[in-house]
């Protein structure tokens, strides 16, 4: 594997990288993604990845472009990741954790033979990524902590209270929006915002959206 690599900003990362299209899954920066790969195609990205700068772009398929199954346009926004845990399972599978470095831009995606999707990126649309705990003074907490609670509740679920007390803002809205049963365009709605603020705002919506409809009644207009 290559030696440990400083992203500090746009300009550290790589122009070219693998892309792994999964609906649902959504990576943030410096959050955790835990990755079952088997595969033959992923697994032959993987190993290409541990060869280079062990990057991989995690995006969504856009499922509603009408697209092929096979080969589904992509959304333009995704999040490079990159892998810092590693192992085989002795069953031709990887099990592999990515740590989310920033988001990126495709610009265009290339042509290959690898049998997995490469793009040209650009992370330079996302240069606040790189910074640790960017707004995290803006978010409201107390509003993502009230949709958390009556979600859990709603849902007769367990969370570690005590551990989410203890999250800074930028973990925590991260990691509820990583862990969120929510579908794909809600997930990408959260990719997409702006700035940390923002995705905690679509957050809420998205989970008291979701606690309506799980009540049954309809929304009322204020």
């Amino acid at each position: 594997m290559s030696m440990n690599v400083a992203y500090k900003g746009p300009a550290d990362c790589p122009a070219e990288i693998p892309v792994f299209p999964l609906p649902g899954a959504l990576l943030l920066p410096r959050g955790q993604m835990p990755l079952n790969i088997f595969e033959p195609r992923y697994l032959a990205m993987v190993d290409d990845a541990l060869r280079t700068d062990r990057v991989i772009g995690m995006i969504q398929p856009d499922a509603e472009s009408g697209e092929t199954p096979l080969s589904p346009k992509l959304f333009r926004v995704g999040c490079a990741g990159r892998v810092t845990q590693f192992a085989e399972t002795g069953d031709g599978r990887y099990l592999i954790s990515l740590t989310g470095i920033a988001r990126f831009r495709v610009e265009e995606e290339l042509s290959t033979t690898t049998g997995y999707r490469r793009c040209k990126v650009t992370f330079a649309p996302f240069e606040s990524d790189f910074h640790a705990r960017a707004g995290e003074e803006a978010v409201d907490r107390a509003g993502v902590l009230k949709a958390l609670r009556d979600f859990v509740e709603a849902n007769d679920l367990k969370v570690d209270w005590a551990g989410i007390e203890e999250a800074p803002n930028e973990a925590l809205v991260n990691a509820l929006c990583m862990m969120s049963p929510f579908g794909p365009r809600e997930k990408q709605a959260m990719l997409e915002a702006p700035d940390l603020k923002t995705r905690a705002e679509v957050l809420i919506a998205v989970t008291e959206m979701e606690l309506v409809r799980g009540s049954g009644s309809e929304p009322t207009l204020q």
